[in-house]
């Protein structure tokens, strides 16, 4: 197995900010100093809770609790283990990775699944576009290059940067690439992108191209890594193709995409968004490039046809602003209403902009026939007639208000309280209800009565719902808020705890604190906490710390729970102007668990003696007035010379 030099992780370290890390999966933004904050990439959040300093080199999240530098990171985020993300973070950065003799780089069956996944996408990408770039007269590329300009009217610079591709109708060039660089059989299965026979092994003959004629559009994750295809239809589309009837076909789920976590072109529009520039949400990929094309660079569709709330959760760690473009048909406007109620819930705030209300055909047209016809100038029109959130599900719901009856306009209302119910925000509420009364054209009070009347209905659903909800099939009491934080990180404010960090913050300081009680037996060590300030002492006993910066590459971190706690205790210094007294406190407070346990043990001893053991009444009498002298006396590092 190779092993990377310890050298060579404390180069990267050094050599790589870790804001430039995190910022390509969390929009940063300045804290002061060194200092940055964000969205936590590991839970939905909507208040930035997750802090990096770039000078430390440490990341903390202060809401789910999560630590790390940028090796744990980008393992976190990107599902790599330790060796596979070195290596990325060397890719990315330019750093060149370095292994212990006799252990050499790893080989492709050493590698994971996923890794190789993402290779071999960029290698299928790669072929697709070199087909498409072809200028032989009757080929495939010509073809599609006619098509790409022709029919759609996208420029072929436009193809080069999203690198757009071409599937031939006919043979089987695609696998015997892949096949030729040496890419696993498991890997070309799990792909997606060729039908095979699970019983049979793989051979030229006996592999089937899921794609076949069709204009193939690459799709990245958010991290610009291409993870799946969609595939346009084309007149070179076969007739025996199993998917022919269907305009679009997307790649299968595989281990490296799941199409409800992924946002189209994300990887760029995240760069480009502002507080004047909004993310501009559109319906399809192709509408997304339009929109690219004339400019508008924070243009992005999600990835299939349900809305997820990972994707608005995704969405909304780099931008809480969003223009909804679909399409002006009825099956655009559904799509709308999905939508709103779940980016509510997300706390993405939403304009629509409204298709039919700058042109009167727009319900039969969608985006990408907007501006290739009218160009930028449709999209400043569009913003000129927006509508917000409410406005628009109004006119959904109740197109004609004036001409409505009094039953109309309460089913309306009703609807509507059901999309607003899930905002969190009080105040973005009651402006929408303001919206409600006046898209209706009823009095205020009316508005509240059927609101009131709405809530009522609600919350006797949701009581039914709550008493009939099955017992949990353990049958065991729900947990306490104190037995989730114990479960999530028990040992988290222990003595142990705070030794630690006071340990690694004065380094000095810990050779003596290890003198003094790491033979005493006051050391917990069954939490992470307790087990890593005693292996930190036992370094410090044997003259060996490498110090606070290199536990990593020196192995003192063996777990994932013990280097998430070294970063949590390294990211801030212990809040004290006097190291020495508050070490000295800790230090009593250790000693004073430990004897106060063993006075216990012997007042329980003495209740249970029998009447005529005087000597054994007497030992313990006398060990209880030891430990009392013990608990009186003071008790800390000796004194400063």
């Amino acid at each position: 197995m190779p092993v990377i030099k310890p050298t060579c992780l404390r180069d990267l370290k050094f050599r790589v900010n870790i804001a430039d890390v995190v910022s390509r999966t969390v929009a940063l933004k300045r804290a002061g100093g060194s200092r940055f904050k964000g969205l936590c990439p590991f839970h939905n959040e909507k208040t930035p809770s997750f802090h990096v300093d770039s000078d430390k080199g440490f990341y903390k999240c202060f809401g789910c609790g999560k630590a790390g530098d940028i090796i744990s990171f980008v393992r976190e985020t990107e599902q790599l283990d330790f060796t596979e993300a070195v290596e990325t973070l060397g890719k990315r950065f330019g750093v060149p990775i370095e292994y212990e003799e006799n252990t050499g780089a790893p080989t492709r069956e050493e590698r994971s699944l996923r890794q190789e996944l993402f290779d071999l996408h960029e290698t299928a990408t790669d072929h697709y576009h070199e087909i498409f770039k072809q200028t032989t007269p009757g080929s495939a590329g010509e073809w599609m290059q006619a098509y790409w300009q022709n029919t759609r009217r996208f420029t072929p610079e436009l193809a080069d940067e999203f690198k757009i591709g071409a599937a031939p109708p006919d043979g089987n060039a695609l696998y015997a690439r892949l096949h030729k660089a040496r890419h696993t059989e498991d890997a070309i299965r799990r792909s997606g992108l060729f039908f095979t026979n699970e019983n049979a092994p793989l051979t030229l003959h006996n592999v089937r191209p899921r794609f076949r004629g069709r204009l193939m559009i690459p799709i990245r994750d958010h991290q610009g890594r291409v993870v799946a295809f969609t595939a346009r239809q084309t007149d070179l589309t076969p007739a025996d193709d199993p998917a022919h009837e269907a305009k679009y076909v997307n790649s299968p789920e595989t281990p490296i995409f799941t199409k409800g976590n992924l946002i189209f072109n994300l990887d760029r529009a995240r760069a480009a968004v502002a507080p004047a520039a909004p993310f501009v949400l559109v319906e399809g990929q192709l509408d997304a490039l339009r929109c690219w094309s004339v400019g508008i660079k924070t243009a992005i569709a999600f990835q299939g046809t349900a809305i997820t709330e990972a994707q608005l959760a995704l969405l909304h760690r780099y931008h809480t602003q969003v223009e909804c473009l679909f399409d002006g048909d009825a099956a655009g406007q559904k799509a709308a209403l999905r939508y709103l109620p779940l980016a509510l819930k997300a706390g993405i705030e939403t304009r629509f902009l409204a298709l039919a209300d700058t042109d009167p055909s727009a319900k039969k047209i969608d985006p990408d026939d907007l501006f290739r016809e009218r160009g930028p100038a449709a999209y400043d029109e569009l913003r000129r007639h927006a509508l917000t959130a409410m406005q628009f599900a109004c006119r959904a719901h109740l197109p004609d208000p004036e001409h409505a009856s009094a039953e109309q306009k309460t089913n309306a209302a009703r609807q509507l309280f059901d999309i607003i119910l899930n905002s969190e925000s009080e105040v973005i509420r009651s402006q929408f209800i303001r919206e409600i009364a006046t898209h209706l054209r009823l009095p205020p009070e009316a508005i509240t009565a059927v609101q009131q009347d709405f809530a009522r209905r609600k919350r006797t659903t949701h009581a039914t719902a709550s008493t009939t909800a099955p017992a949990t099939t353990s049958g065991a009491a729900a947990p306490t808020r104190n037995e989730e934080l114990e479960t999530r990180n028990p040992g988290a404010e222990s003595a142990e705890h705070h030794l630690l960090l006071l340990c690694l913050h004065n380094e000095p300081l810990a050779p003596a604190i290890a003198h003094l009680i790491l033979d005493t037996g006051w050391i917990d060590d069954t939490h992470v906490a307790g087990a890593l300030l005693k292996k930190t002492l036992n370094h410090f006993a044997s003259d060996d710390w490498p110090g606070r910066d290199h536990l990593d590459e020196h192995g003192i971190l063996e777990t994932d729970a013990e280097k998430t706690l070294a970063a949590t205790l390294l990211f801030d210094p212990p809040k004290t102007d006097d190291p020495r007294r508050a070490i000295d406190q800790t230090l009593t407070a250790l000693r004073n668990r430990a004897l106060t346990t063993a006075l216990r043990q012997i007042e329980l001893a003495l209740a249970n003696l029998p009447p005529d053991s005087v000597a054994e009444q007497t030992t313990l009498i006398k060990q209880r007035i030891e430990l009392q002298r013990q608990l009186r006396q003071p008790f800390g590092l000796p004194a400063a010379a």
